[in-house]
């Protein structure tokens, strides 16, 4: 059978059809060969970002550090969300307005919850969840590092220090006007008593222990001033309520409170008028009753990890979690839930867990990544030279220090952290290992607003070998050998070994480094297995409260041991303060009197350094770095890379 003519022709375009559409098959291929994992995820909406290790974990009660705070804004949501790109400005979060109740005296905020806003799985969001949130990390129970956040708000303090004498007797005579009777008494725990009601404390003794105390008031060591009238109500008033079976949160006034499904009322000790600030932190964050109470009832007020695992988590922010493997990836998706689920611009986020700078920073200029966590010192020449519109540099609200355990030799004697503070040679650290720009740390506020940064931290070793001799150590004689905790990424080893150097040639000291990952180290240094532990502190809200009040007694994130009842009255002298420049220089007095013990070691003043792709848009210099994942989009850059 043979073709004509115009068969023929058909024939040919036929041919010339498949050849065009093979061509164009080979160029995709090609491409789809020279595509980045960038590029991918670019068309894909997912945003691909360095986070340094694996989170200690995502609930917003347990964690304290950056790296959990980082995928924690993606699940969660508070009162109010970051502005994406000025400081200090709040945006609707689950709250559609917020105002005090007098602005005047802004110690009653009143916060209006939307009423669109609901779980990921479709239960609605009402004010009733925020104070459960409220009273679960409060819950002594929990032992939450970062329950002092919430301090602001009456009777918060008292109930999670288990305060339950001040609860009782607060209000009647003889301590309604005179509380500092009962400064002396052992209502907490006293580990250098020998007696064990002491050791344990009156707030502390249950039923039993209470009924043997009033029978026989010798077995708890009293201080001279207190009468036996005294002794008698305070025992009698503590025996009264622990046979009544009530628990502590029945006994206070707690100063917020639900006003209806929508309303959120909170009353402060004090005027605050950064209030919405400060709810931006994640310890603010309201987390699902109803998913917690799967585990029981009762034990919604205990740690329970495994809330947060993907199958069972439930969250309120933009996005939801959908995988997380263990050193490889944390992921989230959209959440459809989310109230602005419309203006979500990404899709999703993928952080990895990379500790290894070098590592991280050759991905990122492989194609692997769109962000990341930070930039080896030793490449941000290169990447400045070579890719100058992907290097970052910016201002970061946070102090880099060296902690001290202060309940450990030779560190119990203030002389000694002196010194070794002393022999550090900021400036040369920050040239020849940092080389990012930072600033030597006069002290531990870092310099903004009105508030006057501290000067009285510096290199001086001539000062730094006299303290140590007044201390008895003279030349380093006597001087135990030191060991000196940081976590295990190379720029770490490199700080500490420079360190060691300078303790050494300053001092004659002998440390030795001991390198950590995140997790174990966060451990050890929370244990006080230590004697000088790399450490550092990023603000949680644009004041300079955020860096002192973190060193009060027993605070979760003090860590070294170190209190001052003088120091805790200036913060209190503060709050009660409601001029502000008057208010700056009582917080200038109570960094003074911490810097002149020297519990830590400031180091530098951090700057951030790292690297972005061109791909994202709308991530902007922040102070505190708390970039809002929703207002971010991913669109390929349209200009080549900018390598020189």
């Amino acid at each position: 059978m043979t073709l004509g003519q115009s068969g023929f022709k058909i024939y040919l375009m036929r041919l010339l059809l498949i050849f065009l559409a093979t061509l164009a098959a080979l160029v995709m291929s090609s491409c789809d060969n020279n595509q980045t994992a960038v590029d991918k995820a670019t068309d894909e909406g997912i945003l691909i970002m360095g986070n340094t290790s694996e989170p200690k974990g995502l609930d917003p009660h347990i964690v304290s550090g950056v790296l959990e705070n980082n995928v924690i804004r993606a699940l969660f949501e508070g009162l109010v969300v970051e502005h994406p790109s000025k400081d200090g400005v709040a945006l609707p979060g689950m709250a559609e307005k917020w105002y005090p109740k007098n602005p005047d005296k802004p110690d009653e905020w009143i916060f209006e919850l939307r009423k669109d806003a609901q779980w990921s799985d479709g239960t609605p969001i009402t004010a009733e969840d925020f104070i459960f949130s409220f009273r679960r990390i409060l819950t002594p129970a929990l032992a939450s590092d970062y329950s002092f956040m919430l301090y602001y708000i009456r009777d918060a303090e008292p109930y999670h220090k288990s305060q339950r004498t001040y609860l009782l007797c607060r209000n009647i005579a003889p301590f309604k006007d005179n509380w500092e009777i009962l400064k002396e008494v052992d209502l907490g725990p006293n580990g250098e008593s020998e007696l064990d009601f002491n050791k344990k404390g009156i707030d502390h003794l249950n039923t039993k222990e209470l009924i043997e105390l009033k029978n026989n008031p010798s077995l708890f060591d009293w201080p001279n001033n207190i009468s036996d009238e005294i002794r008698t109500v305070i025992i009698n008033k503590n025996l009264e309520f622990a046979k009544s079976g009530k628990s502590l949160w029945e006994l206070i006034n707690f100063g917020a409170s639900a006003e209806d499904p929508h309303t959120l009322k909170v009353k402060l000790n004090s005027p605050i008028p950064f209030l919405p600030e400060i709810t931006k932190h994640y310890t603010w964050f309201p987390v699902p009753r109803h998913a917690l109470e799967k585990y029981g009832k009762e034990k919604v007020w205990e740690r329970i990890p495994e809330w947060t695992y993907p199958e069972n988590i439930i969250t309120n922010g933009a996005f939801i979690l959908s995988s997380w493997k263990f050193n490889e990836h944390i992921e989230v998706k959209r959440n459809p839930k989310y109230w602005d689920a419309g203006n979500v611009g990404i899709n999703g986020i993928r952080y990895l867990p990379i500790s290894n700078l070098y590592t991280e920073d050759r991905m990122y200029f492989d194609g692997q990544m769109h962000l990341t966590y930070s930039l080896a010192p030793e490449l941000i020449k290169y990447s400045r030279e070579r890719y100058p519109n992907e290097v970052r540099n910016e201002l970061y609200l946070g102090t880099y220090f060296i902690r001290t355990n202060v309940t450990r030799k030779p560190f119990t004697d203030p002389r000694v952290r002196i010194a070794f503070s002393k022999a550090m040679n900021q400036e040369a650290l920050i040239e020849n290992v940092l080389k990012g720009g930072q600033k030597p740390a006069g002290g531990l506020v870092p310099p903004f607003g009105e508030y006057k940064a501290n000067d009285s931290v510096g290199f001086d070793p001539e000062g730094a070998r006299k303290l140590l001799a007044e201390a008895g150590f003279p030349g380093g004689e006597g001087l135990p050998d030191i060991e000196f905790l940081t976590t295990d990424k190379e720029t770490a080893k490199a700080m500490a070994e420079a360190l060691q150097a300078m303790w050494k040639q300053n001092l004659g000291a002998n440390v030795k480094i001991k390198q950590m990952e995140w997790t174990s180290y966060i451990t050890t240094m929370f244990e006080k297995n230590y004697d000088l532990a790399a450490g550092g502190w990023i603000g949680d809200y644009l004041d300079p409260l955020t860096f002192l009040d973190m060193w009060m007694k027993d605070g979760g994130n003090n860590r070294t041991g170190w209190h001052s009842p003088e120091f805790e009255a200036l913060l209190k002298k503060a709050a009660d303060t409601g001029n502000p420049e008057a208010r700056y220089r009582i917080l200038e007095e109570a960094e003074s009197l911490f810097l002149s013990e020297r519990p830590i070691l400031p180091l530098y003043w951090y700057t951030r350094n790292y690297l972005i792709h061109q791909d994202l848009k709308g991530w902007n210099p922040l102070i505190l770095d708390n970039h809002p994942y929703k207002f971010l989009k991913l669109e390929r850059n349209q200009n080549n890379r900018s390598e020189k």
